[in-house]
């Protein structure tokens, strides 16, 4: 899967995104947080497989965090060093 500025395909354009991934950065970032948190807190409770489940969903939320980042990236390269909005 080619990780560009954008899906190819997709009914976005330049002017109108099809993701918001500045707000997706933040939202896969705190998702991380809370499930790492809820995890740890589980875990010392004595509930292992909450625990595990939580960790999976923290290791999702990494990987969407690397994935929007090449995004960002990628837009960065095709429209240059400008200021984007948290839902740009």
């Amino acid at each position: 899967m080619p990780i560009g500025a954008q899906p190819p395909g997709r009914r976005g354009t330049a002017d109108e995104p099809y993701s918001a991934l500045n707000l997706r950065l933040i939202l896969a970032a705190f998702g991380f947080v809370v499930c790492t948190l809820l995890a740890i807190w589980l875990f010392h409770a004595g509930w292992t497989v909450p625990g595990w489940l939580l960790l999976a969903w923290a290791v999702v939320a990494v990987v969407d965090m690397v994935v929007v980042q090449f995004r960002r990236r990628a837009r960065r390269r095709a429209e240059g060093d400008g200021h984007h909005s948290l839902f740009e």
